[in-house]
């Protein structure tokens, strides 16, 4: 009896299972559909067949969003594995979530909601929902829906076409009711098929904006990538104001309404200045100049606040007192400006705040969005001009901009009103590095000193780096960066200037000896001086997008080779030039006397390499590599 059960049981659980996978795996068109779009996207797993998203809008005290989304998704691989997720926080909420087989039916994958965590958070309000999503065959297609409501329509900014992965078709639908005045702004369509469609609606009084497009490939996965709103064809959506009751009122019509919302949380501070009134006595007591006073302040913060990031709803646009930051010893980049801004007033200077869009994003103050910025900074008035003091920026010298910032547009407070100014641009030359290197051979290995020079950000990079390593590792540390952690580059007898000046050129003396470098077969002698091969891993034949150097480079190294008695030069590698307005790359060998001199020159004067610019790159980059791997011959008188 009990062997009877037990077979009904297995036979139920495979009736079951049958049932459960009628209309659920995949037909043979899908899988041939499938195997075709694998040719196409070799390096996908996933492929979204379609995705239609919906935007509609609401209002109760203020304008709400809703924002819905649909994705047929399908496994063109053997089997994937992904992880579908989507952020909130204070601002918004997740009203639905899920996954469905094709034949409706929902695929109940665990979800997961918890705070997001990342290493430069401290605090936030950001959560994330998520599920991991199994496709067990090739063909196998999931529908994604996902409902997503804003509490406020400030905050509902962007749509972009592209998704992580590769899309055949994708359409927006944005329904504009008559009582909300919306701007609609394209970005990056060039290049790109998109189809556009504006229609009225009697019935609801809407206007309803549809855009679609077909065949795009998925978000590259590029390091060093310039920001998504450079090149990703996107919408950006500002509302303007809306009409309740015949009441018009107005959101964001203007910069000056941006700057007004900004301003109204500015003076919803409660701030303590006279916290600070001691230490900036402190730090200004010494001081002979006005100057000195600046630079003790604005060193002090950069050196004894910690730079955490926040997420809090309406936080992650407030400043936070000065006080609490002064007290905590920690703050995000509004925190920071804040505490400079009213350290900088305590002390008798005119400083204020000052909203900015780092480098990541490609808009300016034209657009009245929230979109717009992502950084805060103290702009100090003096003597006529405007200083921009950033103190996330470790060990950045006074009057010295980092990269991420040069060229962008600041907003800075100016009562009621604002000023638009520009961060200066810094040239290559400002980042000099110059390294000389007096080498003799003894015994096969090449023996001698180095003496380097650096300036600008290759020196505020090198010196936040050195200064955040435990005091017990940072001889070992030093030692490797000089070497590459190249295992047969030895250094010893470091002298340094003081590492921890930002204001002086940062100067650097060791004794070095290279091993393998050197061979000798019969009469002659191969001497390879290269021991750096500086760009030689930036091979840009397999990447998607442009690449971003973290900052402009002017990059100067002179070899100089004993020649050893009894010896003679028989053959010297080629020398090597190339120059554009983006970088300029020059190699030579020369003989002089008894030495070999070897000088390279590297100047990257744009810090994006363009993807229309990468072939002559990697040419570039091929010669370079040729000569690395060229040698010195001498033979025996």
């Amino acid at each position: 009896m009990k062997r009877i059960l037990i077979h009904l049981l297995v036979l139920m659980a495979t009736f079951h299972y049958a049932t459960a996978q009628k209309g659920v795996d995949p037909t043979p068109e899908d899988i041939t559909h499938a195997k075709n779009l694998r040719e196409k996207y070799s390096k996908d797993d996933i492929v979204i067949l379609s995705g239609d998203e919906k935007v509609t809008f609401g209002l109760s005290n203020t304008v709400t969003v809703q924002h819905t989304i649909e994705e047929k998704m399908m496994n063109i691989n053997h089997r994937a594995d992904i992880q579908k997720y989507e952020f909130y926080d204070s601002e918004s909420e997740l009203e639905g979530f899920s996954m469905k087989f094709r034949n409706d039916k929902t695929a109940n994958f665990p979800v997961k909601d918890e705070f997001y965590k990342s290493e430069d958070l401290f605090f936030n309000d950001y959560r994330v929902k998520y599920m991991n999503v199994d496709f067990p065959v090739q063909g196998y297609t999931y529908n994604y829906e996902l409902k997503k409501k804003y509490k406020d329509v400030k905050y509902f900014t962007t749509l972009y076409f592209h998704d992580t992965y590769p899309t055949l078709k994708k359409q927006f639908t944005i329904t504009v009711p008559s009582w909300l005045e919306i701007d609609i702004r394209e970005f990056n369509f060039a290049g790109y098929t998109i189809k556009k469609d504006k229609k009225p609606d009697p019935k609801t009084k809407s206007t309803i904006y549809t855009y679609s497009i077909e065949n795009l490939d998925g978000i590259a996965k590029d390091d060093n990538a310039p920001g998504m709103s450079y090149n990703y064809p996107h919408i950006l959506i500002i509302a303007k104001s809306f009409t309740k009751d015949g009441k018009q009122t107005t959101l964001f019509n203007s910069t000056a309404d941006l700057y007004k919302w900004y301003k109204s949380l500015v003076d919803s501070m409660d701030e303590k200045p006279s916290t600070l009134k001691a230490k900036v006595d402190e730090l200004t007591a010494n001081a002979k100049t006005d100057e000195e006073k600046i630079k003790n302040i604005y060193y002090w913060v950069q050196d004894n606040i910690r730079y955490i990031a926040f997420e809090d709803g309406i936080a992650g646009f407030k400043p936070d007192a000065s006080q609490n930051v002064f007290q905590k010893r920690y703050g995000d980049c509004k925190g920071m400006a804040n505490l400079t801004r009213q350290m900088l007033k305590e002390a008798g200077f005119d400083a204020r705040l000052t909203w900015i869009g780092t480098k990541h994003i490609a808009y300016n103050y034209s657009i009245p969005s929230l979109v717009v910025d992502n950084h805060m900074i103290c702009t100090l008035f003096k003597d006529g001009k405007k200083y921009f003091l950033d103190g996330t920026e470790k060990y950045n010298s006074f009057g010295e901009y980092a990269e991420r910032i040069q060229g962008k547009e600041v907003m800075i407070e100016d009562g009621d009103k604002f000023i638009i100014e520009k961060v200066p641009l810094m040239t290559a030359s400002a980042n000099k590095e110059v390294y000389t290197s007096n080498f003799r051979i003894e015994n096969e290995t090449l023996v001698g000193k180095i003496q380097g020079t650096m300036k600008g950000e290759s020196r505020s990079g090198f010196l936040y780096g050195y200064n955040t390593i435990r005091k017990d590792k940072k001889e070992n540390a030093l030692q490797y960066y000089i070497s590459g952690g190249n295992k047969n580059f030895s250094v010893s007898n470091i002298v340094t200037s003081d590492l921890t000046n930002r204001d002086k050129t940062l100067t650097m003396e060791y004794n070095a000896n290279l091993k393998n470098r050197v061979s000798s077969f019969d009469n002659e002698m191969y001497v390879n001086l290269d021991y750096m091969e500086e760009f030689a891993s930036l091979d840009f034949k397999e990447r998607k997008s442009d690449y971003e150097f973290a900052h402009k480079r002017d990059y100067e190294s002179l070899i100089t080779l004993e020649i050893p008695e009894g010896y003679k030069v028989s053959r010297l590698p080629e020398s090597f030039k190339v120059a554009n307005d983006t970088y300029t790359m020059s190699i030579s060998y020369e003989q002089k006397g008894n030495t070999v001199i070897y000088k390279k020159h590297f100047v990257v004067n744009d810090c994006t390499i363009k993807k229309d610019a990468f072939q002559s790159w990697n040419q570039s980059i091929a010669s370079l590599k040729k000569i690395y791997n060229d040698q010195i011959t001498l033979t025996k008188n």
